[in-house]
């Protein structure tokens, strides 16, 4: 089985992904804190215990395969198993929360499907991913080009592709999800050192308000939407015994007029 989330583990160690952590855990806060039901679950990045803040009782990790030994500060999984063959029922959960799933998944598309047949209607999926259309986003394509030159260092995790907020939108659209909320956030530049980050903590708040769609990376939380079945049948007709509205005491007086005027 192929590893969705290779190199993103030891991107988190570095300062950027310190300072993406950190806005992330707080938007999954945020966003799963009044999602209620039983069952919820996440699939993938066990730096991020997306669910702390939600109260279902029943709250699973699921990972691609086994987790390192020395993965320090990271979540447990409660299973492994492959995300686009979930070991659940139809209809089944409450909440499926997508840390980075999807964009560096080999199958995003099948990973996503599998998330609509588990869960229930009117559940929910919380999806965070980076946005390339951002300065992350803009200094990765340029690391590619040079990279294809024989120079050049990446600057984000190197597998995968990263997937841009529309076109995941018209992927949700497709499977019957509604989008309920979007965010983005991580405004400041691709810098590699914690000085150069906090020499830049100023444009968080400018981005968010001039260029929210810029950040460099965004959540989407999104409602499986079941249409309803219309019954189709008889006209209606009003049970015996039930009388019809009387017609009005003017109106009775005006047609016997009208019907002793036409009598010879």
């Amino acid at each position: 089985m192929s590893d969705p989330i290779i190199g993103m583990q030891q991107w988190f160690e570095t300062p950027p992904g310190q300072y993406l952590l950190a806005w992330e855990r707080s938007e999954f806060e945020r966003a799963v804190a009044d999602i209620f039901g039983y069952h919820a679950l996440q699939l993938g990045v066990p730096e991020i215990d997306a669910l702390q803040a939600n109260r279902m009782p029943h709250k699973w990790l699921a990972l691609p395969r086994p987790l390192d030994e020395g993965a320090a500060g990271a979540i447990r999984p409660a299973l492994v198993t492959d995300f686009a063959a979930l070991p659940f029922e139809e209809n089944s959960l409450d909440l499926v929360v997508l840390p980075h799933s999807l964009e560096l998944n080999p199958d995003p598309h099948a990973t996503l499907r599998e998330v609509e047949r588990v869960l229930v209607p009117e559940g929910r999926v919380v999806i965070c991913c980076l946005n390339p259309a951002s300065l992350w986003g803009l200094k990765q394509r340029r690391a590619h080009l040079y990279r294809s030159l024989g120079a050049g260092e990446l600057y984000l995790p190197g597998a995968g592709e990263f997937i841009g907020h529309w076109r995941l939108r018209d992927w949700l659209r497709l499977l019957n999800f509604e989008v309920e909320s979007a965010s983005f956030g991580c405004y400041r530049p691709a810098m590699r050192t914690q000085k150069w980050l906090d020499r830049y903590g100023w444009i968080d708040g400018v981005g968010e308000r001039w260029w929210p769609i810029f950040g460099a990376a965004y959540f989407l939380v999104a409602v499986k939407r079941v249409r309803g079945v219309k019954l189709i049948g008889k006209a209606w007709r009003p049970a015996a015994g039930i009388a019809t509205a009387p017609v009005p005491l003017a109106n009775r007086t005006h047609r016997a007029a009208a019907q002793e005027r036409k009598s010879p």
